[in-house]
């Protein structure tokens, strides 16, 4: 069994990468820029470069590989030519096994970033290579922002007042997802719904940042008209805004509580709170910002769609 990770310079990927090594996996890491994983090289991982949309780097990235992870790409508009062009090498070079990062209840979920997911997930789905799907929740890194500006104002703002987000922490989905990629059980055709097992609203999201800060955090649900004023008036582009105040009308609505107990079954344990979480990115995180009333944009913004 070889396994491989795309994706492998991303949050994500790494930890994945990580987590098969710690199963005693010798995992390929395939990274757009190996260059930014060359710590990984240095403790004996085998880097492979190749991009998404480059089919002669892709043959070669593939070559040997039994058992590879598909994380979904970062390109907005781009991604599913970018994952076709995965799975076609990925049944040139003979894979036996895809697995993909996809989003909870892909096949019926609102939220406008499914919409690449559901399209991928039809795309592999006919392909030549057994899949199975990684349908990850939201992490909770991905209100690190949210965090910051809690930090700096007292206040987190959002646009869902009482749906619940059953998140986890990244390094929760990566073991999951090696839990899968090193299994002795047939996986293909497999989907799991990936959550985690303490739903949060997000007034609550506000008590878990007050608790990890040790200052009283207010939650301020703000529609979702006035969210994505707010996220444009912080910096984000209006396509971008819309997208994430589309996210916080999804979570309303409850298409982030995930309930079907995969992750917790997969990883053995439960999965990390958002205060832990919380707590481990303020003891490595830099100063504060300079206080201000003006939201930061979520985490999410500024790496890719919470896949």
């Amino acid at each position: 069994m070889t396994v491989a990770v795309t994706g492998a310079s991303g949050h994500l990927g790494r930890l994945v990468v990580e987590a098969l090594a710690r199963r005693g996996v010798a995992p390929i890491a395939i990274a757009r820029t190996p260059e930014k994983i060359a710590d990984l090289a240095d403790r004996g991982i085998e880097v492979r470069r190749a991009a998404y949309d480059n089919p002669d780097d892709l043959d070669a990235a593939l070559r040997g590989v039994t058992r590879l992870l598909l994380v979904s790409g970062t390109e907005f508009g781009q991604r599913v030519a970018q994952h076709t062009a995965v799975l076609r090498a990925a049944e040139r070079a003979g894979v036996e096994l895809l697995a993909y990062t996809s989003i909870p209840d892909a096949d019926h979920t609102p939220l406008v970033l499914a919409a690449e997911h559901r399209a991928t997930e039809q795309v592999l789905r006919a392909g030549a290579v057994p899949l199975v799907l990684l349908r990850n929740g939201w992490y909770w890194e991905n209100y690190l922002g949210s965090l910051q500006q809690a930090r700096a104002t007292g206040a987190f703002t959002g646009a869902a007042a009482g749906g619940r987000i059953a998140g986890a922490a990244r390094a929760d989905y990566a073991e999951a997802a090696a839990a899968v990629l090193t299994s002795a059980d047939d996986q293909g055709g497999r989907v799991y719904e990936l959550g985690g097992d303490r739903p949060l609203t997000h007034a609550e999201l506000a008590d878990a940042m007050a608790a990890a800060l040790g200052i009283p955090v207010r939650y301020e649900s703000l529609g979702r008209a006035g969210y994505t004023a707010a996220l444009v008036e912080s910096g984000l582009p209006a396509s971008v805004a819309e997208v994430f105040a589309d996210s916080d009308a999804g979570i309303e609505s409850g298409a982030l509580d995930v309930t079907s107990g995969d992750l917790v079954q997969l990883i053995g344990r439960p999965a990390a709170t958002a205060e832990s979480v919380f707590r481990a990115a303020l003891w490595i995180s830099a100063p504060a910002r300079t206080p201000g009333r003006r939201p930061i944009a979520p985490a999410a913004a500024r790496r890719r769609s919470g896949r």
